[in-house]
C-alpha cells in the first residue's frame, strides 16, 4: 500500500515513510492509494472476532510489508488491550465508550499505535510535534513517555484546556516538553505545520507529527467502528453513527470504514459552536472561522486539518458527501442542558463532547427509523468542574485521573509567533 499526497498524486511513499514524514510536501496530507474492500463474510463474522483480531485484519492492508508479522502482532496486542463497550443509553440509542484506555480518551488508540510503531522502527533523535486542544496531548505524551530517542513537544492554547487534561501532559517530565501558546488551537496547528515546511529546521532535526494528520494516528481510529458493529445484536436495522467532530480525524476514519464496506447507513458530524462542518453540509461552502472557546474544547477548531481527506474520500463530490453525512451543532448552554437531561432521564453521564453526539443522534433517529450510535470520546471526569456544576452533584474520578490532581504542572510559555517557536526548537 502506498500513500499519495493529496496535493500531488505523483508523490507516493509507503506507510512507514508517510508516518515518519507526518506531512507530505507543501503541507499536504497523505491518503491511501486504495481503501480496502472487505467481503460480506468478513462483516458477518465480526461478532466472532476479538478486538485485536479485527484490528489486525483491518490495518494489515494499510501497513503492508513495513512490519514483520510478529512485530505487527505485538503492536496490535499492546494498543488494543482495553475494553470499548457499546452501551445502551435508551431505546435504540447507544454510546460507544472510547474512554477506557490509559488517558481515558478515544485518542489513546491512534496515539499508542503511532508511538509503538515509531518505537519499532527505532529511529533516533525524533522530535514529535503535536498540537492539542485537550485530549490529544495527554494521549500522545503518555504513549511516547520514556521512549528512547524520541522527544515530544506538546503545544496547547494557554487557558483553553481543562485542568485535568492539562495535568495529564504537563506533569510527566522525561521526554515530554509542553508549551502553553498564547493563542488558539489553530495557532498551535499553524506553528506545527510551519515547522514541517521549514527546510532550515528539517536539516537540523528529524520532525514528525502526532496529530491526526499522521496516517499512523488517523487510520487506526477506523478499527473501533468495526468493533461497534460487531457488538450490535440486531443489525437488521439501519444504523447511524454520530461523531463529535473537531479536526475531523475521527469522522474521516469512520468514513474509511464505511467505504471499505462496513454497513453503516449514515454518519453524523456533531459539533459545538465551531460549526464549520455543519455549515459546509448546509451550504456546500467551506468557510474556516476564528476558533470559539467552548466547554467542549477538543472540538474548538476553526479550520479542521482533515477536511481535505473528507473531500478525497468522496472525490470532491458534494452531493455524495451530503447524502452520507448530516451535521448538527450545540451551544454551551445547550450542551449543559443535554448533559443534565440525559443524566436525569437515563442515569447516563455524558462528557461535553459526547453530549453533542447524543443530541444529534436523538434528533436524527426521531426523523429516521433505525438505531443510532454516538461516540463518547472522553470520560466526563476530565471535565469535572463543568460536569459537576451542570448536574449539581459530585462525581467520582477514576483512579487514573485522580492520580494527576495533586501533581504540579511544568510547562514553558510562548507567543504564537513562529520565529519565537523556531528559536525554542533550536535551543532545546
Amino acid at each position: 500500500m502506498n500513500f499519495y499526497s493529496i496535493k500531488d498524486k505523483n508523490h507516493k511513499v509507503g506507510f512507514a515513510q508517510a508516518m515518519i514524514n507526518g506531512l507530505a510536501p507543501n503541507e499536504a496530507l497523505y491518503f491511501p492509494e486504495q481503501i480496502p474492500a472487505f467481503s460480506s463474510d468478513f462483516f458477518n463474522n465480526l461478532k466472532n472476532l476479538t478486538l485485536p483480531e479485527i484490528a489486525k485484519q483491518v490495518l494489515l492492508p494499510y501497513v503492508g510489508d513495513d512490519f514483520t508479522e510478529g512485530a505487527f502482532d505485538n503492536i496490535i496486542s499492546d494498543v488494543f488491550d482495553f475494553d470499548i463497550p457499546l452501551v445502551e443509553v435508551e431505546a435504540n440509542i447507544f454510546a460507544l465508550e472510547l474512554f477506557h484506555g490509559p488517558t481515558l480518551a478515544f485518542k489513546d488508540i491512534g496515539a499508542r499505535f503511532l508511538a509503538k510503531s515509531m518505537q519499532h522502527l527505532k529511529k533516533d533523535n525524533i522530535r514529535v510535534l503535536v498540537a492539542t486542544s485537550g485530549d490529544t496531548g495527554s494521549a500522545v505524551a503518555n504513549g511516547f513517555l520514556g521512549i528512547e530517542g524520541t522527544e515530544v513537544i506538546v503545544l496547547y492554547p494557554k487557558g483553553k484546556v481543562s485542568e485535568l487534561q492539562q495535568k495529564q501532559f504537563t506533569t510527566l517530565g522525561q521526554n515530554i516538553k509542553p508549551i502553553a501558546i498564547d493563542g488558539t488551537f489553530d495557532d498551535c496547528q499553524r506553528l506545527v505545520k510551519s515547522a514541517f515546511t521549514d527546510e532550515s529546521l528539517k536539516e537540523k532535526m528529524n520532525l514528525t507529527s502526532a496529530n491526526s494528520i499522521n496516517v499512523a494516528r488517523w487510520i487506526p481510529q477506523s478499527v473501533y467502528y468495526y468493533w461497534a458493529y460487531a457488538q450490535i445484536k440486531d443489525n437488521n436495522k439501519d444504523i447511524s453513527i454520530t461523531v463529535p467532530s473537531g479536526n475531523l480525524g475521527n469522522l474521516t476514519a469512520g468514513l474509511l470504514a464505511k467505504k471499505s464496506g462496513l454497513p453503516i447507513n449514515h454518519f453524523i458530524a456533531s459539533s459545538n459552536s465551531n460549526n464549520i462542518v455543519p455549515d459546509f453540509l448546509e451550504t456546500g461552502i467551506y468557510s474556516p472561522k476564528t476558533t470559539i472557546q467552548t466547554i467542549a474544547n477538543a472540538m474548538d477548531v476553526g479550520d479542521p486539518n482533515n477536511f481535505p481527506r473528507l473531500l478525497e474520500i468522496f472525490n470532491n463530490n458534494y452531493s455524495d458527501i451530503k447524502d452520507s453525512i448530516s451535521g448538527y451543532s450545540n451551544s454551551d448552554n445547550e450542551i449543559r442542558k443535554i448533559i443534565k437531561k440525559c443524566y436525569k432521564e437515563n442515569s447516563y453521564l455524558l462528557d461535553p463532547h459526547g453530549a453533542t453526539g447524543y443530541a444529534a443522534t436523538k434528533l436524527y433517529c426521531e426523523e429516521n427509523s433505525g438505531m443510532g450510535i454516538f461516540i463518547e470520546t472522553a470520560h466526563p471526569g476530565k471535565f469535572r468542574e463543568e460536569v459537576e456544576k451542570t448536574i449539581e452533584e459530585k462525581i467520582i474520578l477514576p483512579k487514573r485521573l485522580e492520580a494527576f490532581v495533586k501533581r504540579d504542572a511544568m510547562f514553558d510559555e510562548l507567543s504564537s509567533d513562529y520565529e519565537e517557536f523556531k528559536e525554542y526548537l533550536n535551543k532545546i
